[in-house]
């Protein structure tokens, strides 16, 4: 049984097309910021690039010298992994730290008001 090359080429430019569209979705109905979407769109033009240009990954594998084009794929899909872990566990620290300083001050606000209170 043959494979067709092409419908699976297809499949992939769909696919990489619907990611596209579904990302800039999310972003035109405000269910994630352009800010955070940034890696997603970039991820999705990268999928759409390798989709289109058949030897582009053989290229790319050739390039950084690994064997298995296959494999050179897996390492872009683990880089951008990390880069959405990375990216959102400074996106947490900083909510952290927004949220102590919120923390903080409302306790001296409190405790201002309750001073208020009782001196009165």
């Amino acid at each position: 049984m043959a494979v067709n090359i092409n419908i699976i080429q297809y499949i992939a430019i769909a696919g990489s097309i619907s990611l596209l569209l579904f990302i800039l979705y999310l972003v035109r109905t405000k269910k994630i910021s352009e800010q955070y979407s940034v890696i997603w769109l970039i991820l999705s033009v990268v999928f759409l690039i390798f989709s289109i240009w058949r030897d582009g990954l053989n290229y790319l594998s050739f390039t950084i010298g690994i064997a298995y084009p296959p494999m050179a794929f897996l390492l872009i899909l683990i880089m951008a992994i990390f880069l959405i872990l990375i990216r959102y566990s400074v996106i947490i620290t900083k909510l952290t730290k927004q949220n102590n300083k919120i923390i903080q001050e409302l306790s001296l606000l409190k405790n201002q008001l309750k001073n208020q209170n009782t001196g009165t």
